[in-house]
């Protein structure tokens, strides 16, 4: 006769919950579909997609509520807002912490470095939206909350009006990201969709561009009478500023 054993079912663990879940997820790549999701923020409940609507946006992670290096980076990201709305930019930070946590928070940060954070934050204790956009820290062992979960990498989409990701950044616990960095290739991303250029190393606003590799010197001719040829496959062009 056979022998029939119980087995033990045995609780999955976050750790492989989000394995699981991100192996069942599409790799996120520049040009994919960013994922939609519901969740709470500071600014009350939202669909995000709905939120961005026809306009850019910038989705950023952060470890936790109240820590240093996070708490420096919103701060930033609070005092350039005017730049990024003047783009068509809406901003969204993700915290693994609850509404109320990232609420004492924003006023913390207004305490000390006088910027207001106004965008919404995500409260995400339960990273579902981290896993989602696979923004979860696997390499650093020390990167955890109090009840022994993972916290999140320092990740940032750059998501266009047609909802595709465009950018993708991503920085570990330890280093703080460069907010001018984020702006200048958002600047990059939204001229090459106006015009047919590319972006040389290091360049910023007012800075000389390539003409794009596809477009044929007599076309470039009329587009850009200015160009000139350091190689035939590197043509600089300055741009004609745009009426504010």
């Amino acid at each position: 006769m056979c022998s029939h054993k119980t087995k033990t079912r045995k609780k999955k663990s976050f750790f492989f919950a989000t394995h699981t879940t991100m192996s069942q997820q599409p790799h996120l790549r520049l040009g994919s579909t960013a994922p939609d999701f519901k969740a709470d923020t500071t600014n009350g409940p939202i669909s995000f997609h709905e939120y961005i609507g026809d306009s850019w946006a910038i989705l950023f992670s952060h470890l936790a509520a109240r820590t240093s290096v996070c708490s420096t980076e919103l701060s930033a990201f609070a005092r350039l807002e005017p730049e990024f709305t003047k783009r068509g930019v809406k901003l969204l930070a993700i915290s693994a912490d609850p509404v109320e946590a990232n609420s004492d928070w924003i006023d913390d940060m207004e305490d000390f470095s006088g910027s207001r954070v106004k965008f919404p934050i995500i409260a995400d204790a339960e990273r579902k939206v981290a896993t989602l956009y696979d923004m979860i820290d696997h390499q650093d062992a020390t990167n955890l909350d109090d009840k022994g979960l993972q916290l999140t990498i320092r990740a940032v989409f750059i998501i266009d009006p047609s909802k595709k990701i465009r950018l993708i950044m991503t920085y570990p616990a330890s280093t703080g990201r460069n907010t001018a960095e984020v702006l200048r290739v958002l600047d990059s991303l939204q001229l090459v969709d106006k015009q047919k250029v590319i972006t040389p190393i290091n360049w910023v606003p007012g800075d000389d561009v390539l003409v794009h590799m596809g477009v044929p010197d007599d076309e470039a001719r009329v587009l850009f009478p200015k160009y000139r040829a350091i190689k035939p496959y590197i043509r600089l062009t300055p741009l004609e500023k745009e009426d504010k």
